[in-house]
């Protein structure tokens, strides 16, 4: 069911929906827009394995679907979507995960036919966002030189409050985006979402890379991105991210379930699996100018395949 705002908290809060034709809003000088389409049909899947120079995608590539959050003083954007997360992949090129020898005929697409996993069949990535500045030749200062950006995050050693999140504050706006699903032949899950919330406060997202090889291994890679809004339409925004990763095996010797049923839900078992990496960062956003001609900066996907702001 999809998300239904109430007007009346939107406009206490200073905000006010995308124009129809469009899912999100815009808030504190920021615009906030979703994207939900359907899975790549079979003319786009060729187009992107030539892209990304491979001949393996996942069961389900929804490559229309993104999120953008947009900052509209500054020309700070960030973005999420399908293609950079595969680049990501791609260019991380883990090593495959072995799987039971029993398991590997489910990978088969004729019979007899030999199985090489040669590649990371599971598509972790190791994606926390894309992002594109828009430069403005009237802006002076905020004019980035070639090869540097407006947009640095910084290292810190603050946290995203989760528990102030949790608080009952109203949300204007929610919405859960897939971008991309394989069910690894009905051996596990890989999966990769984002949801994102909007409250008068700021907003907060969470970009979740799930991943379990039943009775082999479960990764889970979140990315945690928080705004807080400012005066003058400034805002701070934390990105979190933490890696998380265990075997079957490792679970089992501390007592705990071996059985892939108790493991449907990363939300849950989250706190089960150690974590293997973990930063925060930090990015001040205030800059004011109008904005021309856009520059990425990160999210290394063609042109064709960055997400737009669509029109009604």
């Amino acid at each position: 069911m999809e998300w239904e705002s109430d007007d009346k908290e939107l406009k206490a809060a200073g905000a006010e929906p995308l124009p129809a034709g469009r899912r999100g809003v815009r808030i504190h000088g920021w615009e906030i827009d979703c994207r939900k389409l359907f899975i790549l049909n079979s003319v786009h899947l060729q187009r992107w394995e030539k892209e990304l120079q491979t001949t393996h995608l996942p069961e389900m590539v929804f490559g229309d679907n993104c999120l953008v959050l947009k900052h509209m003083n500054s020309g700070t954007k960030l973005f999420f979507n399908a293609f950079d997360a595969l680049v990501g992949w791609k260019h991380e090129a883990l090593s495959p995960v072995e799987v039971p020898a029993a398991a590997k005929w489910k990978f088969r697409s004729k019979p007899l036919q030999q199985v090489v996993l040669d590649y990371d069949y599971t598509f972790t990535t190791p994606y926390c966002g894309s992002e594109t500045v828009e430069r403005n030749v009237e802006c002076g200062s905020a004019i980035p030189e070639e090869g540097s950006s407006c947009i640095q995050w910084e290292d810190c050693k603050e946290k995203i409050d989760l528990v102030a999140l949790a608080s009952k504050e109203p949300i204007l706006f929610y919405d859960e985006i897939i971008l991309y699903e394989d069910e690894l032949a009905d051996n596990g899950i890989s999966l990769l979402t984002i949801k994102v919330r909007v409250m008068p406060s700021g907003w907060f997202l969470l970009l979740r890379f799930w991943l379990r090889v039943d009775g082999v291994l479960m990764r889970l890679r979140d990315t945690r991105l928080h705004c807080l809004f400012g005066e003058r339409n400034k805002s701070c925004i934390l990105r979190e991210s933490c890696w998380r990763e265990t075997t079957f095996q490792a679970l089992a010797s501390k007592g705990y379930p071996s059985d892939a049923a108790a493991y449907s839900d990363p939300s849950i078992i989250a706190d089960r699996l150690p974590i293997v990496m973990q930063k925060t960062q930090k990015l001040n956003i205030g800059v004011s100018c109008v904005v021309q001609n856009p520059i990425a900066i990160s999210g290394p996907a063609s042109p064709r395949n960055q997400p737009q702001q669509t029109s009604s």
